[in-house]
């Protein structure tokens, strides 16, 4: 069945990008359409299985990866998009990565135009600082291991109230104690008079001239992702893409939309891990998830940065990460009591010696992603590894292990270059990414860039772009307080200008 629709504005995605573009858009009069490719849930859907929350809440189920397969990764696919599976780690956009975007020639998008946005999101989100008590054991090891090497580390904030600690955030929050985007943002948009399309996929933009005139999109099973028959033909006088990286730059591809450098200049934070068995009990999947963070390495002289931080480490995403086989993975999962994990992820983007991923389309329309990783990668992320089983063997641990194919083992400090030693490349090492930014980059030239610094597509006069995509370069930081206020920006001017 054919639907036809006429609004003011459609938006294409429902997460942080275009939940906060929505309310902005509405509550200035417009009518606004949302359309969202993931279905909608409420804390009473999510029932903390894994089995369950990765095909529902995820990209391809929670299978998406580069090109090669040698990293995966996980970005939502819901009403509310990521932040409805987001660990709730909240940083403004860094001074140092704002002021090399202005380096570029991105222009109005700094500290002084971001802060009332960000001041408002955080009032929204009810963004906090997190309470000593919140920091379990998992966390307690990258604070402990930091404090005994005297390297810097932080309690990180994050949008909750009233979080009992579940540590269950990335399959959704059961208790709805997450101030996501469909519980903030979009429920301020629908009292608005705004109207969410759940199951929705946009197939592409439809243009007359300069022009963005609608887009057309087809219904999907958001469970099985078989078509339902259903499509819809919306006409609009202004189109905000909001799908995030990735998706984005897709569907601007599909549509012929945005020039050359559509797709190009994707970042990924790039994350390697190392685990480690201690002898008392962690149960790394207990409790707030990512309650400490350290930035000790992000500035490291001209060599690419990382940070570090602990993920909630549940059996079965335990059991994928892992590399070894047989008795050996067996041993590893009959001692996930025992284990933390550490994550460093590398701060990319900042050399023009990276060329960075880049997101094409398959001939069915399908997104395809590749991401080279040059000698900065390897230096930085094998420091990475380097620095975290320090951190670990400094807090106690019994032994550290990589997740390298064969996993390299360090009991003691002595033994730690051995990481160095280790083969590093595509499928040499497993490797994730959660922080997709990118591919929609904002910059004055068309021939480099995609957006101005207000997410206008070059080339089209009513086509915006509001969401991670537009970053540059990566952050350094986890971006979805960036994505909320950089839409909040765009979308505030644009409802001024009517």
């Amino acid at each position: 069945m054919v639907r036809e629709l006429s609004v003011d504005v459609v938006i294409v995605g429902s997460g942080p990008g275009g939940a906060v573009a929505a309310a902005r858009l509405s509550a200035a009069g417009a009518r606004v359409a949302v359309l969202e490719e993931g279905g909608e849930f409420t804390g009473a859907d999510f029932g903390g299985l894994e089995q369950d929350a990765y095909p529902l809440l995820y990209q391809e189920h929670g299978a998406r990866s580069t090109e090669d397969l040698s990293i995966q990764v996980l970005q939502g696919r819901t009403v509310g998009g990521g932040s409805t599976v987001s660990w709730m780690t909240c940083f403004r956009t860094p001074a140092s990565t704002l002021a090399a975007w202005e380096a570029m020639g991105v222009e109005g998008v700094d500290a002084a135009s971001l802060r009332p946005h960000w001041d408002e999101v955080e009032r929204r989100l009810d963004v906090h600082a997190g309470l000593p008590e919140d920091v379990n054991a998992n966390n307690g090891v990258l604070r402990d291991g930091c404090s005994i090497l005297g390297w810097g580390w932080n309690q990180l904030a994050r949008n909750s109230t009233d979080c009992p600690n579940l540590g269950l955030c990335g399959m959704g929050c059961p208790v709805d104690a997450k101030n996501d985007a469909r519980r903030t943002y979009l429920s301020d948009a629908r009292r608005n008079g705004a109207t969410v399309y759940a199951g929705f996929r946009v197939d592409r933009i439809v243009t007359r001239g300069r022009r963005a005139s609608g887009v057309l999109a087809t219904g999907i099973d958001p469970r099985t992702d078989a078509p339902t028959g259903d499509t819809l033909d919306v006409r609009a006088g202004t189109v905000v893409v909001a799908g995030g990286a990735l998706n984005s730059p897709a569907l601007l591809r599909r549509s012929g939309l945005g020039g050359s450098a559509v797709g190009r200049r994707t970042w990924l934070h790039p994350v390697v891990a190392t685990a480690a068995l201690f002898e008392r009990t962690i149960n790394p999947w207990s409790g707030s998830p990512q309650s400490i963070g350290s930035h000790h390495f992000a500035q490291r002289g001209g060599r690419m940065g990382f940070f570090i931080e602990t993920p909630p480490v549940h059996p079965m995403l335990a059991a994928l990460a892992f590399p070894a086989f047989g008795m050996e993975h067996r041993a590893f999962r009959a001692a996930l009591p025992r284990v933390n994990v550490l994550i460093g992820l590398g701060i990319d983007g900042f050399s023009a010696e990276e060329p960075g991923g880049r997101v094409r389309v398959r001939r069915d329309g399908t997104m395809r992603l590749s991401y080279p990783l040059t000698s900065r990668h390897r230096e930085a992320l094998v420091q990475a590894m380097k620095a975290m089983a320090r951190i670990q063997l400094a807090a106690g641990a019994q032994r550290v292990m990589s997740l390298h194919t064969r996993p390299v083992e360090v009991r003691r400090e002595s033994e730690v270059e051995r990481l160095a030693q280790a083969p590093f490349g595509p499928n040499h090492l497993s490797m994730f990414s959660a922080h997709p930014m990118g591919g929609c980059a904002m910059g004055r030239s068309p021939k480099s860039s995609v957006v101005d610094s207000r997410g206008r597509v070059h080339g089209v006069d009513n086509l915006v772009v509001a969401d991670g995509s537009v970053f540059p370069t990566s952050l350094g930081v986890n971006p979805m307080i960036s994505i909320y206020g950089v839409a909040s920006l765009f979308a505030s001017e644009l409802a001024a200008k009517g």
